[in-house]
């Protein structure tokens, strides 16, 4: 790793404002490698220098991930002025990398979220020549039938004309309101909600279970989020 800013790394990773870190940095506040350190724009190499910042060392890592199981009423973004967004879930030490939602669940839509500062993983994920399956728990209004199940094979046709790719129809239960589990390999906007409309039903209830290889940790309650483990990383990853 090149070498890089003191006070850069450690806004970084959340110690502060710039000025904040410069004010520490003359107060002599922070040492490099057992050597206290006044001027904040020295450059280090986080990955090899030790750096101690108030008494306390510092864990440097680039990239965060986490698994979020998302609530309805907040919108996948990182701001907006009018509505809460999955970044004020999290906490403060994790705002502090600048993560973003990979791709977007629907405002009332629950779920798994990845959130992430790895722009490289987030573009492999969202990559459409990538056709990374996502599969959602639905309750439905009207009876799914296998014939809904074969058509969503073969793919349908939404409501602006385009045909989506074939996707699997899993019914766990049929009814006046189906259960079922749908897995698709594109993210057209809206687009579980409207192949079902295709075929004359409407999604009252939708769950993201699954991206990828990556399911979702049914221990998270909604709103709450965890580090993704070394072997989940590796499936998404894979």
């Amino acid at each position: 790793m090149k070498k890089q800013r003191l006070d850069k790394v450690l806004v970084h990773l959340g110690f502060g404002s710039r000025k904040e870190i410069k004010k520490l940095a003359k107060e002599g506040g922070i040492l490099v490698n057992n050597k206290v350190i006044t001027d904040s724009s020295e450059h280090v190499n986080p990955e090899i220098d030790e750096i101690i910042v108030g008494g306390k060392q510092v864990q440097y890592r680039e990239f965060i991930y986490l698994m979020l199981n998302k609530p309805t009423g907040v919108i996948s973004a990182t701001e907006d002025q009018r509505e809460d967004t999955v970044i004020d879930l999290i906490n403060p030490d994790f705002q502090a990398f600048q993560p973003f939602p990979v791709g977007r669940l629907d405002k009332d839509t629950e779920g798994l979220l990845i959130l992430t500062n790895d722009g490289k993983l987030a573009h492999q994920l969202l990559s459409p020549k990538k056709h990374i399956p996502k599969t959602y728990y639905a309750k439905v209004k009207g009876e799914v039938t296998e014939v809904d199940a074969k058509q969503f094979k073969t793919g349908v046709i939404l409501d602006d004309g385009y045909q989506t790719l074939p996707s699997e129809l899993v019914i766990t239960e049929t009814g006046a309101i189906s259960q079922v589990e749908i897995t698709i390999y594109e993210g057209k906007y809206h687009q579980v909600k409207r192949m079902f409309l295709a075929v004359g039903k409407e999604v009252i209830y939708l769950k993201r279970i699954k991206m990828g290889l990556l399911a979702l940790d049914e221990g998270l309650a909604l709103g709450e989020y965890r580090e993704l483990t070394a072997d989940e990383l590796t499936l998404i990853k894979h």
